[in-house]
């Protein structure tokens, strides 16, 4: 039977793609973020495992392989500034260090973010790393939103930050 350390990844040679592969499977999502953290130098922002393993499996896979083909990097640096900034970031040869950037949806740090709710005027503080509710820090709009509401909702939709996707304007 294989070690524990085997299966989960971390005594993979690099060369052996398919052991690395087969692993992401078995890793838990502390391991998935770890790996996620190590392969791409920042922390990954989506908390979806299925996603983050499809990530991380072309990383792998890119970085045993040699990364895009020539005709493809061509074709990104001819649509230049028609591409998503995100886009570039993904394809550059290094790996950010750099802190995540600021979702840019969000208003300003210090402005109050006001919802009436059932009667109810709700005021929320934006801070550059935090929301404050009550007296309460919370990491996203969605989880005070929930609390508001006592159901999940998009924080952004709940705030009217962001309008609904086909929503008549």
């Amino acid at each position: 039977m294989e070690k524990a350390e085997e299966i989960k990844g971390a005594a993979c040679p690099p060369g052996d793609v398919a052991m690395q592969l087969a692993a992401l499977q078995k890793m838990t999502m502390t391991e998935l973020k770890e790996k996620f953290r190590e392969l791409y130098g920042q922390p990954p922002r989506s908390h979806n495992k299925p996603y983050l393993q499809k990530r991380l499996a072309f990383r792998v896979q890119e970085l045993a392989e040699g990364g895009l083909s020539e005709t493809a990097l061509a074709k990104i640096a001819e649509l230049g500034a028609k591409l998503p900034e995100r886009w570039k970031r993904r394809h550059s040869p290094t790996p950010s260090t750099s802190e995540p950037e600021r979702d840019s949806r969000l208003p300003a740090a210090g402005s109050v973010l006001t919802r009436i709710y059932q009667g109810r005027k709700h005021r929320v503080a934006v801070r550059d790393d935090c929301f404050i509710y009550g007296g309460k820090e919370f990491k996203s709009l969605s989880a005070i939103a929930k609390r508001v509401t006592g159901t999940a909702w998009n924080g952004f939709l709940f705030f009217g930050i962001q309008a609904r996707s086909g929503a008549k304007k």
